[in-house]
């Protein structure tokens, strides 16, 4: 991995941006899932904000289904949340009076299928990684990780790879009950963290992932067999987060989500601005 370490702001963070969203049509009928939004910003952007918080400002975005929604989103980005003067004269122009818009961020949007599995995905974009460890991430998913820590976790444990997990939250009440009787001994009707874990979808990897574990065939997922390989190579470690995390898969998620931006405190917000 070299004794040299590049600030974060060389770090590439590959961010998943081609998913349909069929099970949230609610909310995203007509746009890409990346741009469903949370508090009138698209969930794309609140993730790109949490690593920008740690620093990291090289984004690869991996488009799949209306990708040029997002890339519309982001060429009008400035103008959207600007104060400006537009000079409809001889000379015309536009004249922004703050800094509104100035994230500092570099996006590459790179088209990678319509239909392509998340493994041929990132394989596509291998050629627009900055060094040999990049960060990835799906976008549709928000927490409060600390993705700064997750990278030197991952270089401390010297694998090809690192994932990221959380225990799941129960999306339905919890009863404890004795077998024998099937007596009711607890019911708790808020969700509960479960035990276990599971993946996150916050992950560092080495290129050679990439480069040696990674195909370009449309129909490949990097959770099935490529991250399976790994495991089985001794190759895969896992950064453990106990805070909040939450994946945004269903209408439900969505209200959710809008709900806690709305508290004015949501546990995703690292960020001040």
């Amino acid at each position: 991995m070299g004794n040299v370490r590049p600030p974060n702001s060389d770090v590439t963070v590959v961010i998943l941006c081609g998913g349909q969203g069929t099970r949230i049509r609610e909310a995203s009928e007509s746009i890409p899932k990346p741009l469903i939004d949370i508090g009138g910003r698209p969930i794309l952007w609140h993730i790109m904000k949490i690593y920008a918080y740690y620093g990291f400002k090289h984004f690869v975005l991996c488009l799949g289904y209306k990708g040029w929604e997002i890339k519309r989103y982001f060429l009008q980005y400035r103008e959207s949340v600007s104060d400006f003067s537009l000079r409809l004269t001889p000379e015309p122009g536009v004249d922004f009076h703050n800094g509104s818009g100035d994230e500092g961020w570099e996006i590459t949007f790179a088209e990678t299928g319509l239909n392509t599995g998340t493994g041929a995905r990132l394989r596509r974009v291998r050629n627009y990684l900055r060094g040999d460890t990049f960060l990835m991430t799906y976008g549709d998913g928000v927490g409060s990780v600390d993705v700064g820590a997750l990278l030197d976790f991952h270089r401390k444990q010297g694998r090809l790879g690192t994932l990221t997990g959380v225990h799941p939250s129960s999306r339905y009440g919890e009863l404890a009950v004795d077998a024998p009787t099937q007596r009711v001994r607890e019911f708790n009707e808020k969700p509960t963290v479960a035990t276990g874990w599971v993946n996150a979808g916050y992950f560092a990897f080495e290129r050679e992932f990439a480069d040696s574990y990674l195909d370009d065939e449309p129909d490949l997922f990097m959770e099935h067999r490529p991250l399976q390989q790994l495991a089985r190579d001794g190759q895969l470690s896992m950064y453990s987060h106990e805070g909040f995390w939450m994946g945004m898969d269903t209408y439900r998620d969505y209200l959710l989500l809008n709900q806690l931006w709305d508290s004015g405190d949501p546990p995703w917000r690292v960020w001040n601005d």
